[in-house]
């Protein structure tokens, strides 16, 4: 069975591939009283029911619930840290669950009346349990073969037999009523059923468009389940829809004769023939209605603390990095600036000999190698090729350089030629060699099954003369902390590797092939990042923003520089005429006036009177938009100078990243600061902190407090804006984080993190390591549940509108905007084309039908007195541009314009705790003019002609003409035939952009 990334990601949570027209959500606000929010409907909650048919368990809002089986008020099992979901009754009063108490999913056993027992442990997840009609056996799923195979535990020796495994990918078993068969669904597409003694059978084949979850045994032993496509979920009993206009949530039925209960459209139902009831249940939940005070600063100034990617020259005397827009070299305590800093050049390699340094610029329109001679400052192009050439290394005889592409696949180049050495990998990190040159190795992940993508980020070498791809983990069940710089790197006589795990660095002896010849032994005990050999026997690293050295047995010195940075002065005072401006807050435009700008600031405005400085008086102006979720850095090489200035020319003045690597988003946030390089204001976060399996080569897996602590002093030390946790990041820690942090937080939970002290979440639905959101269907659907706690706690809520995308099938016209087609890069720009030419044909990507469930969602909480702050997960959806489709998909479901750009300026400069977001006295001058009315029309919003930034005012032929007037390289260098270990063989390999999903990150 060979699985898309689309049907992974699916599987996974990550795409909604159903839709629904409009949510039928009735309720608007609710109030956290003495007892809590009461909940009255639940997104996405599972039923089962005891066997004497006199109570039900339901898990809502991560918790396990009891309630008699007519209904009424539920009382709570299992307490936050539990993260308790999917109960299964057993005999007696006996029930199963799930839970990811200890940071990956286990099986545990409750009571009515109390207590919890641990059934399964380990490093691999254990899922999905079901109780056998007898209670003696619990089928469950798990990856701790391979792939998600069903299993049986025996629950009074705890023996564990596997019934299937690879390649399956198994899900939600069922038992038959004489406990001899078990039905489960495979890949989404399938349901099979399988005998005790391993006899297998398939009974469903999903039809063409259609998905199949949560099977059970019906009437007659046929098959029932959920058979969902968008715009319709049915229950399905064989080939018969027993269902019809209900948002079915997929999980498995209870059937008893001809009834069936079940749960749909927010409720628990009880089906008997074509009548149904709703069994109604009532709780109460605690919430924080407090959130933190932001922290966000304009910074002014100060040494520099942004320095990326540092190596060390081979006689150890020279350090070269990435700073303030440009590569500096630090020698004896100074720092010399090697280019000029007008485009986006980074990541320097010394050459053996130390005379020359390779690295990537993109001054030629994207980023290319360069060789820098040190002794007379020439550069020169080093083996153009059409793609992105990204994170160099020289070999170690000084004739090659391994590289990146923007599509994750590694090459080998000469000065004449290039060779692609693997497939596309998903985000992998900075090749190293070996000492013979023999061996390429680097970091990439590698994921535990297809059904769900996370995974360990491991060490991947490359045979160059066999072709063989090897993975292997650092550590056992560990990951490299980052797949940038936090290694492997190899030692410059061969014979050790260097790389991070779990904040600090280790070292391990390896043979000539990097395969290990001992145990890995810790050099640090402090913040580790940005490995760099200092000859064989010390090592030069990144410590919050210090240089720092540690020779193998520990001792630790600084390596200072005497770089700093200072916000420029105040560009100089002018007067800017209007012929319109919204002040942020007006329900109509106000016409006439003079802008006066000072010191950055707008100081006065007034109807017009005398001279101005800038004659706009055919424009209006609005506040300067703010995008409140993308990642600067997730393709920040690739993109390189681009995309400050495509952020500026669609009248996007601030951005916040809720998650980059660290020592490229502070580079960045110091270089826009200083004035060196063009853009909007830039607040941001670095790696989110996630658990013992990452995805995205920016995140940080974090084990244990101790560990966490470390992680909250780099933010603190490097002055994150906020912090965000992520996917498998156990609830005990996030809570921890919380009350450790200094900082707001958010994450991609909505509960318990309103009640722990979160202060916000990600996307619709979000990336869940459920496999399935607690806030949106997969209709697009949310339910009385999940308003009542966004407008009972105050916590923000970015929608991040991927969908937004299917509203090209009328209109593509920023899809064709030549600021679009200039700014950027030539591959995102004809990947962005065709997306959009796509939408409303049967390749389209996005649905509108989903995308009005999502914003019926949101404009719900924000009608209630909710937080909602426009982002779009820039650059997974497209920089810039999509904020405008955000925008406009609001308005077409419901905003009025003048509240879809509420959600863009004033809220999220108050999340940021910053005076932006209106245009009044005293405000920082951060404007975008746009011809027409956004009040009447938001698509006009999108009509930028000038943008001020701090009183900085661009035009858009300025910002486009670094990219519109640029030299082109002449020649490409010959691309010669692949090697043998380019050929694909892993179903993970694959470009980070494949699929355009809700809520990736």
């Amino acid at each position: 069975m060979d699985l898309s990334r689309r049907e992974l990601l699916t599987r996974t949570g990550q795409a909604a591939a159903v839709a629904t027209a409009a949510s039928t959500l009735t309720i608007g606000t609710a109030q956290a009283g003495a007892d809590g929010v009461k909940l009255t409907q639940g997104t996405n909650i599972s039923v089962s029911r005891s066997k004497d048919g006199k109570w039900l368990a339901i898990d809502l809002v991560t918790a396990i619930w009891v309630l008699p089986a007519t209904g009424g008020r539920a009382r709570k099992l299992t307490d936050e840290l539990q993260d308790a979901t999917l109960p299964s009754f057993g005999p007696g009063d006996q029930i199963a669950f799930q839970s990811y108490r200890d940071g990956n999913y286990h099986l545990y056993v409750t009571s009515l009346n109390g207590g919890i027992k641990q059934l399964t442990q380990g490093r691999y997840d254990h899922r999905e349990p079901a109780f056998s009609p007898d209670g003696t056996k619990i089928a469950f799923v798990s990856d701790r073969a391979g792939s998600y195979g069903v299993h049986v535990l025996d629950v009074k020796s705890g023996a564990i037999t596997q019934l299937t495994g690879v390649p399956d990918e198994a899900a939600a078993p069922q038992w038959s009523k004489d406990g001899k068969r078990i039905i489960f669904a495979v890949g989404n597409n399938a349901i099979d059923v399988v005998t005790l003694d391993g006899k297998r059978e398939r009974l469903v084949t999903a039809p063409a468009g259609f998905q199949l979850f949560g099977a059970a045994f019906g009437p007659g032993d046929q098959p029932s389940y959920t058979r969902s496509r968008p715009g319709q979920a049915d229950l399905m009993l064989g080939t018969t829809a027993v269902t019809s206009n209900e948002d079915v949530f997929g999980f498995a039925p209870i059937w008893d004769g001809d009834s069936v209960l079940y749960t749909a459209d927010g409720k628990i139902k009880l089906r008997t023939g074509t009548s149904t009831k709703d069994i109604p249940f009532e709780v109460a939940v605690p919430v924080r209605t407090k959130r933190r005070q932001p922290r966000t600063r304009n910074l002014t100034g100060g040494p520099v603390k942004g320095i990326a990617s540092p190596v060390v020259s081979p006689d150890g005397t020279k350090i070269a990095f990435r700073a303030l827009n440009a590569v500096y070299l630090l020698s004896n305590g100074k720092a010399t600036k090697l280019t000029d800093g007008k485009y986006f050049d980074s990541d320097p390699d010394f050459s053996p000999d130390g005379t020359r340094l390779v690295y990537a610029s993109d001054r030629s329109g994207v980023a290319q190698l360069w060789v820098r001679d040190l002794k007379t400052g020439e550069d020169k192009a080093f083996a153009p090729a059409p793609h992105a050439q990204t994170a160099p290394r020289f070999s170690p005889d000084g004739t090659k350089v391994a590289y990146l592409d923007h599509d994750g696949q590694v090459w080998i180049a000469d000065q004449q030629s290039r060779r692609q050495l693997t497939p596309t990998l998903f985000q992998p990190g900075r090749p190293t060699w070996s000492k013979d040159g023999n061996t390429v190795a680097l970091a990439a992940v590698k994921p535990f099954s297809r059904r769900f993508r996370e995974g360990t980020s491991q060490i991947l070498s490359i045979d160059l003369t066999t072709g063989e791809l090897k993975y292997a983990e650092p550590m056992p069940f560990r990951s490299i902390a980052t797949r940038g710089d936090d290694g492997p790197v190899w030692s410059p006589d061969g014979k050790h590797i260097a790389f991070v795990v779990e904040s600090v660095a280790w070292v391990v002896r390896v043979d000539a092939k990097g395969t290990p010849q001992g145990e890995p032994g810790q050099v640090t005990r402090e913040v580790t990042d940005s490995l760099a050999w200092h000859g064989n026997d010390a090592l030069v690293y990144l410590n919050n923003g210090r240089i720092r050295k540690s020779t193998l047995d520990g001792k630790v010195t600084t390596i200072r520089h005497d770089l700093t940075w200072r916000r420029p002065k105040a560009p100089a005072s002018k007067v800017i005429r209007v012929g319109a401006y919204w002040d942020g807050e007006a329900h109509e435009l106000k016409h006439n006036v003079d802008i006066v700008l000072e010191n950055g600031k707008i100081k006065e405005i007034r109807p017009h009177k005398g001279k101005a400085d800038v004659d706009a008086s055919k424009l209006t102006a609005i506040p300067g938009l703010i995008d409140a979720h993308n990642h600067w850095h997730l393709r920040g090489r690739q993109w390189g100078a681009r995309q400050g200035l495509v952020w500026l020319a669609y009248g996007i003045t601030t951005v916040r990243s809720p998650g980059d690597p660290v020592y490229q988003m502070v580079e960045t946030r110091e270089a826009l600061a200083s004035g060196v390089l063009t853009g909007p204001r830039f607040y941001a976060t670095g790696e989110a902190v996630d658990g013992s399996r990452v995805y995205y080569n920016f995140m940080r897996p974090t084990l244990s407090k101790a560990q966490l602590d470390l992680e909250l002093r780099r933010a603190n030390e490097l002055g994150y804006d906020m912090i965000k946790t992520y996917v498998r990041l156990p609830v005990e820690l996030q809570k921890a984080a919380v009350q450790r942090s200094k900082v707001p937080l958010s994450s991609h939970y909505l509960y318990p993190a309103a009640n722990i002290g979160m202060d916000g979440m990600e996307h619709v639905g979000a990336t869940n390591r459920l496999g399935y959101s607690h806030t949106i269907t997969r209709q697009g659907r949310a339910y009385q549940d999940v308003v009542a706690l966004f407008t009972s706690s105050g916590m923000s809520m970015t929608p991040t509108l991927f969908q937004s995308r299917a509203l090209y099938d009328k209109d593509k016209s920023l899809a064709t905007d030549e600021r679009t087609r200039v700014l950027y890069p030539p591959w995102e720009y004809e990947r962005n084309l065709a997306d959009a030419n796509n939408q409303g044909t049967p390749a389209g990507t996005s649905s509108r039908a989903l995308l009005q469930g999502w914003v019926e969602f949101a404009l719900k909480v924000h009608r209630g007195g909710g937080f909602v702050i426009c982002g779009t997960d820039a650059p997974l959806d497209s920089p810039a541009t999509a904020t405008h489709m955000n925008l406009r998909a609001l308005v077409e479901y419901g905003f009025t314009p003048r509240e879809a750009l509420i959600t863009a300026t004033r809220n999220p400069a108050k999340w940021l705790g910053l005076p932006l977001g209106t245009i009044k006295p005293g405000a920082p001058a951060d404007i975008a003019f746009v011809e027409g009315n956004p009040l009447a029309d938001i698509k006009t919003a999108a009509n930028v002609k000038l943008v001020a930034v701090g009183g900085q005012v661009h035009n858009i032929p300025d910002l486009l003409a670094p990219y519109q007037n640029q030299p082109q390289l002449l020649a490409t260098a010959a691309a010669l035939e692949p090697f043998p270990s380019a050929e694909n063989k892993h179903w993970w390999h694959e470009p980070e952009w494949a699929e355009r999903v809700c809520c990736d990150h």
